[in-house]
């Protein structure tokens, strides 16, 4: 019983579970192949709908092309069609406005490569977008060569020579701006190297030893303090009776001097100074020992302090003086010459001795010039430069005053070197008879004792002023440097006149000068205020009340060397008559120093008018950094000053203003010795 129940109970399970089974299966057919069967169908007929537009989208796009090709030939040349076809096949078709824009560059804008791969229109374009982005990545990654281009088709090749020729052109103008940044670097090199001093280049040796030490001239001045110590304790030992030590000191003193000689840098030194230094060393060590006393060596160098400060001052005037003298002598080549032209025309017949023109000395419509000198060369120079640069040289009239001792030689000089058509007259100022002590304050003084003892006992120390040494120039003794006062008396039928210093030198016409408007004014000059040294208080004396009263410190002062004067509003103004005042009140030195210059301001005081500064320009005679272009557009430089073009000691970069109006091969030259 109980097997039977038991194998009944399995069937009964068995039964269960069979007919469990089936709507499984039904379930799984409608969940997973019945979409399956969908999806298949709806794909059939989706490619059938494609296959039916992409039929006709052809069609259309066909049309469209022949359209845009048959406008795209009017514009575009063969060769860029051609690029743009090859970029079409490759990356899908390109934006209108990079080429609107004339754009064709490599990173031309690329449209529907996305769309391309996101629809698989083709199996073609997925392949060519795939190869697209295999090679764009292939580039970044750097596994691309440049020079591997055997597939390359001719579009390709084409696009790829446009960028080489982009990337070449480039390069060439970056080679160029290097070029002009290397020329201007050059340029600029060559303009400070101008500006090094050439006495240091001509000592420099990248050799020598000073140029590895930026302290070149440590050894020079360690020997200098060695011996400075050895000669206060040579003093102290001869205090304290020391002979031993003062004697071993003597003969270490004069070796070192002796081989420190006139050496200023350690270059410059024998080989044994480095023993010298050492046996110095040793004796002022031993000296250190036995006779050092605080006080007492103090004491020692304060004293040669003071005698080394003393000596320097007396040096100092010592050498104004002698550049003074210098500035103010002729020089022997010049003396020469003006001797030997003065042998020569007192040889000369009387007959051969007049200049032709004399009618036009008193011609008050031509165009006349004061030139007052005792240099023969100076003056020539004045007339050459004037007359070469003139419009027309016959209408000049040359009226020059000399000193006796100059007369013949100035008379020979321009009897043999006639000024072309201009008329030239030469005078001596001690003919004047009229200039006498009684009517000239200026003659009456320098036959004072006192201005005898100022000017011939310059170096006496009890003499008032003896400091200044520049105000005991020879010149102001000479009446020729006061003639300028007395111009209306000299040239009574002349109304106008320009007065020239014979340190000039004239580069334009100035007959414009005689049409200038002096507006009622007596002189012409032009200012030199522009720096505060050049006014009124530098030359007079402020602190006297004739002076303090009358005029204006801070007034502009003006120059001397080439002004143009109304004679007839000087007679009116009775300027001479003035001068006389001025000059008897200053007959101490009380108001002004010696000059011209001071009394000219206090005379003209008023009565100036201002020019273009073109018209004049200073400064060629001590000031090294006078403007290029303001000397090459000057009508007049002035070499005022120390330095005269003359003279050995003149500055070289201005001298050739002067030198070229000068024929150095004139016989009478070349035998003074006379050269550039």
């Amino acid at each position: 019983m109980a097997l039977k129940r038991g194998l009944s109970g399995v069937g009964v399970q068995r039964n269960r579970s069979s007919g469990s089974r089936l709507p499984i299966a039904i379930l799984v057919f409608f969940s997973v192949l019945a979409p399956l069967g969908f999806l298949v169908g709806r794909g059939l007929y989706i490619s059938d709908q494609n296959s039916i537009q992409s039929d006709s989208s052809k069609q259309n796009v066909d049309w469209r092309e022949r359209l845009a090709l048959q406008s795209i030939k009017s514009l575009l040349t063969k060769e860029v069609i051609d690029v743009v076809t090859s970029s079409t096949a490759d990356l899908g078709p390109l934006s209108l406005d990079s080429f609107r824009k004339g754009n064709l560059s490599a990173s031309w804008k690329v449209i529907g490569v996305e769309a391309s791969v996101e629809d698989n229109a083709t199996s073609q374009s997925n392949q060519k977008a795939t190869d697209f982005k295999q090679e764009t990545s292939q580039v970044k990654e750097g596994k691309v060569l440049d020079d591997d281009h055997s597939h390359d088709t001719p579009a390709k090749t084409l696009r790829r020579q446009l960028r080489e020729k982009r990337r070449e052109k480039r390069a060439a103008e970056l080679v160029q701006q290097d070029a002009e940044a290397t020329v201007k670097l050059e340029n600029a090199a060559i303009e400070r190297s101008k500006a090094v001093d050439s006495a240091v280049l001509g000592k420099y040796n990248i050799w020598r030893k000073e140029n590895e030490n930026d302290n070149s001239d440590s050894t020079v001045r360690l020997m200098r303090d060695q011996i400075i110590m050895a000669k206060v304790y040579v003093s102290i030992a001869k205090m304290k009776n020391k002979l031993e030590l003062l004697q071993e000191l003597q003969i270490r003193l004069k070796e070192s001097q002796r081989a420190l000689g006139e050496s200023t840098a350690d270059a410059d030194l024998p080989r044994s100074a480095s023993e010298k230094i050492k046996a110095m060393g040793q004796v002022l060590s031993k000296a250190r020992e036995q006779l050092y006393d605080c006080k007492l060596v103090t004491g020692k160098l304060r004293a040669m302090l003071q005698i080394a400060e003393e000596q320097v001052r007396s040096l100092k005037k010592q050498s104004t003086f002698l550049s003074q003298l210098a500035a103010k002598t002729i020089p022997n080549a010049i003396h020469c010459l003006s001797m030997r032209l003065t042998i020569e025309y007192y040889l000369l017949p009387l007959e051969k001795r007049k200049f032709p023109r004399s009618e036009n000395l008193e011609n008050p419509n031509l165009y006349h010039y004061a030139l007052f000198s005792d240099n023969v060369l100076a003056a020539s120079v004045v007339v050459n430069s004037t007359i070469l640069n003139a419009k027309d040289p016959s209408k000049h009239v040359f009226h020059l005053v000399t000193d006796k001792l100059n007369f013949g030689a100035m008379n020979m000089w321009f009897l043999l070197n006639p000024p072309g058509k201009a008329t030239i007259h030469v005078e001596n100022v001690d003919e004047f008879k009229w200039l006498n002590s009684s009517y000239c304050p200026v003659l009456r003084q320098l036959e004072t004792s006192a201005m005898k003892e100022y000017y011939f006992k310059a170096d006496h120390p009890t003499t008032s002023g003896s400091s200044n040494l520049k105000y005991r120039n020879p010149k102001y003794l000479s009446m020729l440097n006061h003639l300028r006062f007395y111009l209306p008396q000299v040239y009574p039928k002349l109304d106008k006149i320009l007065f020239l210093d014979d340190d000039i030198v004239v580069q334009k016409d100035l007959t414009g000068l005689w049409s200038v408007d002096l507006h009622g004014k007596v002189n012409g000059a032009v200012e030199t205020c522009g720096e505060s040294f050049h006014r009124f208080d530098k030359y007079l004396n402020f602190s006297n009340p004739h002076i303090s009263r009358n005029f204006d410190p801070n007034a502009c002062g003006w120059a001397y060397g080439m002004n143009i004067f109304d004679l007839k509003e000087w007679k009116k103004k009775d300027i001479t008559g003035i001068y006389h005042k001025w000059q008897n009140m200053n007959e101490d030195r009380v108001l002004w120093k010696l000059g011209t210059l001071p009394p000219g301001l206090i005379t003209f005081y008023g009565l100036t008018h201002p020019l273009e500064k073109s018209w004049h320009v200073l400064g060629l005679g001590y000031n090294p950094s006078v403007d290029r272009r303001e000397i090459d557009h000057a009508a007049v430089i002035h070499y005022n000053g120390n330095m005269k073009p003359w003279l050995e000691l003149a500055m070289t970069k201005y001298r050739p203003y002067w030198a070229k109006y000068i024929k150095y091969d004139h016989p009478y030259l070349r035998s003074c010795n006379l050269s550039e």
